[in-house]
């Protein structure tokens, strides 16, 4: 299928509106019946999972800290071929990165893949000063094509027309659609911000509604003419999937309510390996499935399902028991909490897996956040020593007690939080259990790694 057209959607902060932006026009155009690919800037599972939803496409992630450019541009390149259009949302602020320069910033992306950006505003109570606002962001990097406005919260049909002309006339940038200011958010809120659309019973309408809101409120017709045309740009021929026909391991992978935080790059390497995925739900399976080779749990909620998760002992009892016969397990954050002994929440303390000795309880507050770089240590089950990994943290979790030592972590922290003190990563024989997310674009090894170890273990039960 031919590629016709390419937009990134951007805001001025987190929060400005670019998700109701982003996964309205995905809705929008696959309803339309168009095929919608859409990708997320940045380390993120929950906008991705809205955008999937959205467009009835896997969601991919461009992460230019997580990945090289040439991992970057390759992954982009392999994925878009597919699409007739391809929306990439932006994350934080248009030229916020992880120094003054702007480094990894959405902008850079932008400039990177040679994308014009839809930039969303928040107008609440301001008029003149978003002309401004979209000046400064229009001069600050001129390589950066800035193809128009959307402006968000407007109070007032005067509010709109005041805004509207200073932003034209000031910036000289065109305004493509304005939003009112709504009721209550579209997008159900949390403690860590919006839920995922697994655990919320709305999501479906919540797609039509933000179809229908762009619908309403955008001028569509230019916003198309504006976006890029990718004809052209990529070589027609993709050379397919590379995953293997005939599958040489099982590998179960926890996917649920409670846990949901899988980057589908990560499900398609292990597959390009030569794995078959086993999906469980740890909510409501007696035991884990006995011809396993290996076993992935993700991040997600299990505070969320703290209760369900304890309530549901012989699955907890039969993931202790894999672990003991060293079945290969690799488990990020969410996975983290889950094989600890407990978590305690408002009071109230749930038992878990218990493979490690490591209580947890949950902050108001985050308690790590941002990008991770890590150097695998000894003794590590799945990446060899001196391995540099990139990734990120996001927890409000905390580490209340432990009896363990920091030289006992798998890795060494050169940035981020990580378990505690400098380091990361549980190891009990052939479990290894971190805090950080790793993508497998950026991170190729873990894919390797979880897939050999895999292996070995088939083979010594043969």
């Amino acid at each position: 299928m031919k590629i016709t057209k390419g937009i990134i959607v951007a805001g001025l902060g987190g929060g400005s509106g670019k998700s109701v932006i982003a996964v309205g026009l995905t809705a929008f155009f696959a309803q339309a019946g168009k095929k919608v690919l859409p990708f997320k800037k940045g380390p993120d599972y929950i906008d991705a999972g809205w955008l999937s939803l959205a467009a009835g496409e896997e969601c991919y992630n461009l992460d230019p800290f997580l990945m090289t450019e040439e991992q970057l541009l390759a992954s982009y390149a392999h994925r878009a071929t597919a699409g007739e259009y391809i929306i990439i949302e932006g994350n934080r602020g248009l030229y916020d990165g992880v120094d003054a320069r702007g480094g990894y910033s959405t902008a850079e992306l932008a400039k990177l893949l040679d994308l014009p950006v839809l930039l969303v505003v928040d107008c609440t109570k301001t008029t003149r000063t978003v002309a401004a606002l979209v000046l400064g962001c229009k001069v600050l990097d001129p390589d950066v094509q800035i193809c128009g406005v959307v402006l968000n919260r407007i109070g007032s049909t005067r509010h709109e027309k005041i805004v509207r002309e200073a932003v034209e006339t000031y910036a000289g940038v065109p305004v493509l659609g304005a939003y009112r200011r709504m009721q209550k958010d579209i997008f159900p809120m949390r403690h860590l911000g919006v839920t995922p659309f697994q655990e919320y019973d709305g999501s479906d309408q919540a797609i039509e509604d933000l179809a229908q809101g762009v619908e309403d409120n955008l001028d569509l017709v230019a916003i198309t003419d504006v976006m890029a045309d990718l004809a052209g740009r990529f070589d027609s021929a993709s050379g397919g999937n590379g995953i293997s026909t005939v599958a040489q391991v099982r590998i179960g992978i926890l996917r649920d309510a409670a846990f949901q935080f899988y980057y589908p790059e990560n499900i398609v390497a292990l597959k390009v390996q030569g794995a078959e995925l086993v999906e469980i739900n740890s909510l409501t399976a007696a035991s884990l499935p006995l011809d396993l080779d290996a076993l992935y749990i993700g991040g997600g909620f299990p505070e969320t399902s703290a209760r369900l998760l304890a309530e549901n002992l012989s699955f907890r009892q039969s993931i202790k028991k894999a672990a003991q016969d060293g079945l290969p397990i690799y488990a990020e954050c969410g996975g983290l909490i889950y094989l600890g002994e407990e978590i305690t929440l408002e009071g109230t303390s749930y038992p878990l897996v218990g493979v490690f000795s490591v209580r947890f309880g949950l902050e108001k507050r985050p308690q790590a956040h941002g990008y991770t770089v890590l150097t695998a240590r000894e003794n590590n089950p799945f990446y060899s020593k001196g391995t540099e990994i990139k990734g990120h943290e996001f927890r409000y979790s905390k580490v209340v007690s432990w009896p363990g030592s920091e030289d006992d972590l798998a890795f060494s922290m050169e940035r981020g939080k990580g378990f505690v003190g400098g380091g990361d990563g549980l190891i009990y024989k052939n479990t290894l259990a971190l805090y950080t997310h790793i993508h497998a674009v950026g991170t190729p090894e873990w894919a390797e790694g979880l897939f050999l170890r895999a292996m070995a273990y088939k083979n010594n039960r043969i």
